[in-house]
């Protein structure tokens, strides 16, 4: 009897084991679901923050990362958050491709008890469990003085003719990358916005419009790209006529990497570029936090530091 005994022992302690060991039985054990919501994958910035956000979450092994990619649709994107629900995810992170649009969504994913975090865009009302950004409209005025800096040193005092290229109409971002730097050019009459037109924060729109500019335009001192690419993409309409060299351009984002912004710096095609930071470091740790403390109440509004690069400071090539 004694082996029977020994022999039924194990077998119990196996099952035993056995039950402690399903996912349904172990807080361990179970997946959490986060869904990232991404405006646009084909913006240089946007794949940054992706890239960033998959490296991140990797380090998580309980942690199970969908991307969806609204490209710069609004009714793809709110139809994307609405499935989100359905899926019921334990954390919804969104870059919302507009603000207003926006808004009744993500409402709707916290009718639904699930945490939001907004990342570097906002949204019209504050449903969100959180907002990460960087402070566009400072960006905005860093790029004004740097712009009236440029243009006292050319001609002995802050005058001048600019160019803007601007992302999509209606954004934050946007909005406020323009009233900042206007913010500062007002006190300066002699600095004249020869053109305000809309890239879609693109290279390649940028590119054309910047040609069509160039026709109509003789004489550019300054092209503000409130992006690196659309930037770069003047650059690249202004080589092609040979008029480079008489304008200076200046770019946001300052991405690394061989073909982000500040690289752009250090070979002489942007003057300067602003960092908006990724905002993803900031958001996985509040995520990372709301996912294990069900009490964990996060600040609404998360800002992180920008700063310039130029070429005193981002190196030789």
């Amino acid at each position: 009897m004694r082996p029977l005994l020994l022999l039924s022992a194990a077998l119990g302690l196996l099952l035993a084991l056995g039950a402690c060991a399903r996912p349904g039985n172990s807080a361990a054990a179970r997946t959490h679901l986060v869904i990232f919501s991404q405006c646009n994958n084909a913006e240089p910035y946007r794949a940054a923050q992706n890239a960033r956000m998959r490296e991140l979450w990797s380090q998580y092994p309980d942690v199970k990362l969908v991307v969806m990619d609204a490209a710069q649709d609004n009714v793809r994107q709110i139809n994307q958050i609405e499935t989100a629900i359905r899926e019921k995810p334990d954390l919804l992170i969104v870059a919302p491709n507009e603000s207003a649009p926006l808004t009744v969504a993500v409402a709707e994913v916290r009718a639904a008890g699930i945490p939001v975090i907004c990342l570097e865009r906002n949204i019209a009302e504050p449903a969100y469990t959180a907002w990460i950004r960087a402070d566009n409209r400072e960006i905005g005025r860093m790029a004004g003085r740097f712009i009236v800096d440029q243009l006292r040193k050319k001609y002995g005092q802050p005058r001048g003719t600019v160019v803007e290229l601007c992302g999509l109409k209606g954004v934050s971002a946007e909005i406020e990358r323009e009233e900042g730097a206007r913010e500062i050019w007002k006190d300066y009459p002699d600095i004249h916005v020869a053109a305000d037109v809309v890239a879609d924060w693109l290279q390649s729109r940028a590119k054309d419009r910047m040609t069509e500019i160039l026709a109509a335009v003789p004489s550019i001192d300054v092209v503000y790209g409130h992006n690196d690419p659309m930037a770069v993409g003047a650059y690249l309409a202004a080589r092609d006529k040979g008029r480079e060299k008489e304008m200076i351009f200046v770019g946001i984002d300052g991405l690394s990497g061989p073909s982000g912004g500040i690289a752009k710096v250090r070979d002489g095609i942007l003057s300067a570029t602003f960092i908006y930071p990724l905002c993803v470091d900031e958001a996985v740790e509040v995520g990372n936090r709301l996912l294990s403390d069900p009490a964990y109440a996060p600040d609404k509004i998360c800002t992180v530091d920008s700063r310039m690069v130029s070429s005193d400071s981002a190196g030789k090539p």
